[in-house]
């Protein structure tokens, strides 16, 4: 029996079948992997990233071991960096079956509830990880997170203030430094808010350009207002910035100011940052 002799035609066309077949399969995990993880009011949809193998790496280490506490959190924190923050809770509530007094669970899976604007969730989350560890500065920051968007801002500063101390890096020191200063300035202690900037609790070396140390340098006068945001900030350094230049003005009483920075936080498409979800709230307030 002779072999059968395929037309080149033929190959190219069998070739180009296989290649939009997977063409088709590959566009089917990439609109899986980017879900849709927050629709604001105004109907706009903000979708996770897809892998880029963080966690394919990480879910292959717990299949190995399943039970491992510690692996189970790798999987949420590397879900996390691809903005799948909805799976990410998935993930941390699978934990909890497996350890249900484990603060850092609480903990990150509050945060992963305050990334999706599921605010109830994450400061029982959050309170909860305190009752287990008090001294847990995640759950510290982020529940003054909370405090602070519900307008709480003397419980923010009371938060903020007791996360410094045991901020694991100068990076975190900055952070729960800037929004203690924050928090004190919207309660009306401004002499309060700049006696502790220059106590200069935040004196861990840290990154200059870091959005902290950038929006630090901007309260302590070393950084004029036009020059706190740069050309070419990514999204979420500008969300951050503009957050806090508008609640600089805000603190100011200059309301127009403040709106026009917490819309272009918004604008900036950067709807994970502390700053975007703040200023959506901000803009919220105004309109009250």
């Amino acid at each position: 029996m002779k072999p059968r002799v395929v037309a080149v035609p033929d190959l190219w066309r069998a070739k180009g079948l296989v290649l939009a077949l997977l063409a088709v399969a590959v566009g089917t995990v990439r609109v899986a992997a980017q879900s849709v993880q927050y629709r604001s009011p105004e109907g706009v949809e903000y979708r996770s990233r897809p892998d880029t193998g963080a966690i394919a790496r990480a879910e292959a280490a717990l299949a190995r071991d399943p039970r491992n506490v510690n692996l189970v959190i790798a999987l949420g924190i590397a879900q996390s960096g691809a903005q799948q923050f909805r799976e990410a809770i998935e993930t941390f509530t699978r934990g909890l079956a497996i350890a249900p007094n484990h603060p850092m669970l609480y903990r990150w899976r509050g945060h992963r509830y305050l990334s999706v604007r599921e605010f109830d969730k994450a400061a029982a989350d959050l309170t909860h990880a305190l009752t287990l560890d008090p001294a847990n500065y995640g759950a510290l920051f982020h529940l003054g997170i909370i405090r602070y968007l519900r307008g709480d801002f003397p419980a923010a500063a009371e938060l903020f203030r007791r996360a410094q101390p045991v901020a694991p890096d100068a990076g975190e020191l900055a952070g729960s430094t800037d929004w203690r200063w924050m928090s004190l300035a919207r309660s009306g202690r401004m002499a309060e808010a700049r006696s502790m900037l220059a106590q200069r609790p935040d004196s861990l070396p840290v990154d200059p350009n870091y959005v902290y140390a950038r929006r630090l340098a901007f309260y302590r006068g070393s950084v004029k207002p036009a020059n706190l945001l740069r050309e070419g900030d990514d999204p979420t350094v500008e969300a951050t910035l503009a957050y806090g230049l508008g609640n600089w003005h805000l603190v100011r009483a200059d309301t127009a100011s403040a709106r026009a920075m917490f819309q272009r936080s918004v604008a900036s498409g950067g709807w994970a940052a502390f700053g975007f979800i703040l200023s959506e709230v901000e803009l919220t307030r105004l309109r009250q």
